[in-house]
């Protein structure tokens, strides 16, 4: 896939798009409770959506049948939402959601402890979390991609976590996934170089378990092949001449 180098219009149509996807996961982020279906989070996340005049980048992208991806526990990523499936306290859910403004994407995910959840599944939401800004501190124009794959491998193998390797982050901009590949571990190749005007979803994927994770039947949903926790964190993020910027963020919410 090729590397797109975003003009200064096409940056700022992100930056909105990336706004509107921050305010509806704070929106998702507030019914997450014991109780809620999953299928309930994903109506409320898409309303959310298209009441800014936006499209869901997730419906109907290769088939997929929903406009939010709702992991949960040992379910990695692509989680397919459904009535019959109930949040209950201590599960951990992974919230994965895209945005389409005036052609152009943004891309995020966090995962959130529901109610009381043990401690071992706070550590792993948190150092998903934090291996993102591990990644992000390298973002600079000059390094490469295999510098962020290190930044996010180094910080959670040191906490006794793994990275997915089936599946990494990518380019982002006018189609949901363009070029380069991003990688959370390292590979025996530097890729290429970062360079000012490119914009990437980095997201960490990270099991408290094995590295490895199984296709369900539904074609879609990932899980961890030895049913341990999995937690997902994910920004757009623009590289810059200097310091990087996290375009899915709105002014007033916590990344």
């Amino acid at each position: 896939m090729a590397i797109i180098i975003k003009s200064q219009r096409e940056i700022e149509l992100m930056r909105e798009a990336g706004r509107i996807l921050a305010l509806t996961h704070e929106e998702i982020k507030k019914a997450l409770k014991p109780g809620i279906s999953t299928y309930e989070i994903d109506r409320i996340g898409e309303e959310v959506i298209r009441s800014y005049g936006c499209i869901p980048s997730f419906l109907n992208y290769n088939g997929y049948p929903a406009s939010i991806c709702v992991s949960v526990n040992d379910e990695v990523i692509h989680g397919i939402p459904s009535k019959d499936r109930i949040i209950q306290e201590g599960d951990i859910v992974s919230l994965d959601a895209g945005v389409i403004y005036q052609g152009y994407h943004s891309d995020a995910a966090r995962t959130y402890g529901v109610g009381v959840i043990d401690s071992k599944a706070q550590q792993l939401i948190d150092v998903t979390r934090e291996s993102f800004f591990e990644a992000l501190k390298v973002c600079k124009p000059g390094n490469h991609i295999q510098d962020i794959g290190w930044a996010v491998y180094n910080y959670i193998t040191e906490r006794g976590f793994t990275a997915v390797e089936d599946f990494v982050g990518h380019g982002v901009g006018a189609n949901l996934h363009e070029g380069p590949e991003v990688p959370n571990f390292p590979q025996g190749r530097k890729g290429p170089k970062l360079r000012p005007g490119m914009t990437i979803a980095i997201e960490p994927m990270i099991n408290a378990g094995s590295c490895d994770v199984l296709w369900m039947d539904d074609d879609w949903t990932i899980v961890t092949a030895d049913g341990e926790l999995s937690a997902h964190y994910e920004n757009t993020v623009l590289i810059t001449e200097g310091e990087p910027e996290i375009l899915s963020k709105a002014d007033g919410i916590d990344l």
